[in-house]
């Protein structure tokens, strides 16, 4: 069986900016990575299933995984699946 795919359009809403401003009051992340900010907080506000990513440094990192989330619960956003493309691809050839 195949597994379905669906996409939807997301922008930076206002919801999503303040989330963004609030990593940063939190220490997840600094001011230089504010796309990276503001990408989390994008996915976290439109409840994406899961967030695909290369960037181990400033988003596919364990301990940051667990601050944004961290920020995400005490905000009443709910948790956010943060993976690399090698956990979801299911076997198939990058």
């Amino acid at each position: 069986m195949k597994q379905r795919i669906y996409l939807e359009d997301v922008f930076l809403s206002e919801k999503a900016e303040t989330l963004a401003l609030k990593y940063f009051k939190n220490k997840v992340v600094v001011p230089k990575h504010l796309a990276d900010a503001q990408h989390i907080a994008i996915a976290s506000v439109e409840r994406v299933d899961v967030l695909v990513s290369w960037n181990f440094q400033q988003i596919v990192n364990l301990d940051r995984i667990h601050a944004f989330n961290s920020v995400n619960l005490r905000l009443g956003h709910p948790i956010l699946e943060i993976r690399s493309p090698m956990e979801v691809i299911y076997g198939k050839k990058v």
